[in-house]
């Protein structure tokens, strides 16, 4: 079944903030696609990044992942973070450029 492409409400903000802290790295807004993929597509000093943007102004069950967003998650062999703002993004990276094991964010927290 293929749904519609919701964007959360904090989702511009998010990559305006983003870009501002980061103008070296590449992002791609790939809400669009649908099929549970994630919303932004980053890439930065030769590694991508995916990320699932959720309002964390919402109520958390309005905060969870899609299932086909579930399904996406589940299958995918590659790293994807549920993220609620420019500044999770960032830590996640810097996270993964140092070495540092990141925990999968709710996205509900």
């Amino acid at each position: 079944m293929k749904y519609a492409a919701r964007v959360d409400a904090n989702q511009l903000a998010t990559i305006k903030e983003f870009q501002r802290a980061m103008p070296d790295a590449s992002v791609f807004d790939a809400s669009a696609c649908g099929e549970g993929f994630p919303d932004l597509v980053v890439g930065w000093r030769g590694r991508n990044y995916l990320f699932e943007v959720k309002n964390p102004d919402v109520r958390p069950s309005d905060r969870r992942l899609t299932e086909p967003q579930e399904a996406f998650h589940g299958s995918w062999q590659g790293q994807v973070h549920v993220v609620h703002s420019a500044a999770e993004m960032l830590a996640v990276m810097l996270r993964i450029e140092a070495g540092i094991p990141v925990k999968q964010a709710s996205p509900a927290p």
